[in-house]
């Protein structure tokens, strides 16, 4: 764990010079934006430099931002205090921080997380028990088994230690981790056409505990 925290926080500067030019973070905010209300009490888990959080803030009451690197947290803090914002707490943590309470958050965002967790179905049923009943997770995940040739590339990168190891899941097999955690999924397509990212909203049942 501690080798994927240094690979994020290594490359932290350049990720944000790069991601910020990507339309899928100005398509996915647009998206998150007609299921969140500004009464909502937000995670976004892996926030990472803050392209995401930082956008949102205005339109919910509280965001936890929280990343296991201290290298994105540092550039997404900078960000929110240039803009004066608030309403952001940042946390180096995961969602298994006992902070977080049963049944205490409205909505959770994932951008590009799915796909680098080791044990996927654990963590979503973790956000199931954080959700309200009706709560949404706000999602965008590759799907790389979708894209064979770039899924193939990451794998031998991942084999020498270059990347993080990948998840190669395909939108399907994501859907049935969503229903195995008891999440029916909501909406489910592709943010930008023949792209293997997959834009995917997902609730918790009502009167699910």
């Amino acid at each position: 764990m501690e080798k994927v925290e240094k690979f994020w926080d290594r490359i932290a500067s350049r990720y944000d010079a790069i991601e910020s030019n990507d339309m899928a973070y100005r398509i996915f905010i647009e998206e998150a934006r007609r299921y969140i209300k500004a009464d909502d009490t937000v995670i976004d888990f892996g926030c990472g430099t803050g392209l995401i959080c930082n956008e949102i803030a205005q339109n919910v009451r509280t965001i936890y931002a929280i990343d296991t690197s201290p290298g994105m947290l540092e550039i997404s803090k900078s960000k929110a205090s240039e803009c004066q914002i608030q309403n952001i707490e940042f946390s180096c943590t995961s969602i298994f921080d006992e902070k977080f309470k049963e049944g205490s958050i409205d909505a959770l965002i994932a951008f590009n997380i799915f796909h680098l967790l080791e044990e996927p179905l654990m963590y979503f049923q973790r956000i199931n028990h954080l959700l309200k009943p009706g709560g949404y997770i706000l999602s965008a995940t590759p799907c790389m088994s979708e894209a064979p040739a770039l899924n193939l590339v990451l794998k031998l990168s991942s084999m020498i230690g270059l990347t993080p190891k990948l998840n190669s899941f395909s939108s399907t097999e994501l859907e049935q981790l969503f229903l195995k955690a008891s999440l029916k999924t909501v909406k489910l397509n592709r943010i930008k056409p023949k792209s293997p990212q997959y834009f995917c909203i997902s609730e918790k049942n009502q009167g699910i505990e």
